[in-house]
């Protein structure tokens, strides 16, 4: 039988299957001995253990679509990031690295800022054009007032998506909102694992309409840099693309060198100097890097 992984904890596995059933699985010892690890979001088969209590074995993944590293999920179509505007202030450093992070992976992300009810009409203009130059769509949203939420349904529809953010955003609110059915569809899984359903632990996934999932995720307080040469971030900031083919110099880190278009146009104001500084931050800590490996290699 072929099902979905919604949920998975502590080497337990279950899977939504074609039948409407909810199924506990664990996984064949084949796949610890290739170092496959079954993902929520993977498409499996799995062999039936026990009917009536609905126990089975994966058996078999089928191909992934894609494998995202950070948050770990398969089979993703689009990404969406959720900070609250205020309690807690915005992290946009770390806002940044996630959109550098799902930038690298192929994947298009969603901006969400949350809590619009606790902040002034200038704190929420100021907050979106941070982000108005860069090729993300930025949505807002207050779950307790329930605005912004039909947008937010209309950007996932037709897509699966993964939900993620720092903890105390509102995401989780956000999902009850989305899918108001997903906690008597799980209700059997928090019962086993003796866990309450409002703090989200590990990932889910959670059909919220025709063709359309989201995957909730556990809330992140910090997120290392992708894999890559630090001349190649500045790729993974959009908005200076359209600039940084002017540069006097080729290539160009749009930080140092005279003759920078980057720069030039960040003191005329048509760049952000926040988005400007996370990324200069970022470009230092991967040159730090650089030289630590570099040092411990000629060791």
């Amino acid at each position: 039988m072929t099902g979905k992984i919604i949920k998975g904890i502590a080497g337990f596995y279950y899977v939504w299957c074609e039948d409407e059933c909810l199924y506990e699985c664990k996984a064949k010892g084949a796949f610890r001995k290739d170092g496959t690890k079954p993902l929520v979001g993977d498409n499996v088969e799995i062999q039936i253990l026990d009917e009536e209590k609905y126990l089975g074995n994966i058996e078999k993944i089928l191909e992934r679509k894609n494998e995202l590293i950070r948050p770990a999920v398969a089979n993703v179509d689009q990404a969406m990031v959720i900070f609250a505007m205020a309690e807690p202030m915005p992290n946009l450093n770390l806002l940044d690295r996630f959109l550098v992070m799902m930038e690298w992976q192929g994947v298009e992300t969603l901006i969400c800022l949350s809590k619009q009810d606790v902040v002034s009409q200038e704190e929420i203009d100021r907050l979106t054009a941070i982000y108005q130059k860069c090729s993300n769509r930025v949505l807002t949203i207050s779950n307790v007032e329930e605005t912004g939420i039909d947008e937010v349904r209309e950007a996932l529809k037709g897509k699966t998506t993964v939900l993620a953010g720092p903890s105390g955003v509102g995401k989780s609110s956000l999902v009850n909102h989305l899918a108001p059915d997903a906690q008597s569809e799980t209700g059997e899984i928090s019962e086993k694992i003796g866990r309450g359903k409002h703090t989200t632990r590990h990932s889910e996934l959670f059909h919220i309409g025709r063709r359309t999932f989201i995957f909730d995720t556990p809330g992140f307080s910090s997120l290392k840099l992708p894999d890559v040469e630090k001349e190649d971030l500045c790729h993974y900031f959009s908005e200076f693309q359209e600039y940084a083919n002017q540069c006097k110099f080729q290539p160009c880190s749009h930080i140092h060198e005279p003759g920078c278009k980057v720069k030039e146009e960040l003191e005329k104001g048509n760049l952000c100097q926040t988005r400007y500084d996370n990324y200069v931050q970022m470009y230092n800590e991967m040159a730090d890097m650089e030289k630590r490996k570099n040092w411990r290699t000629k060791k």
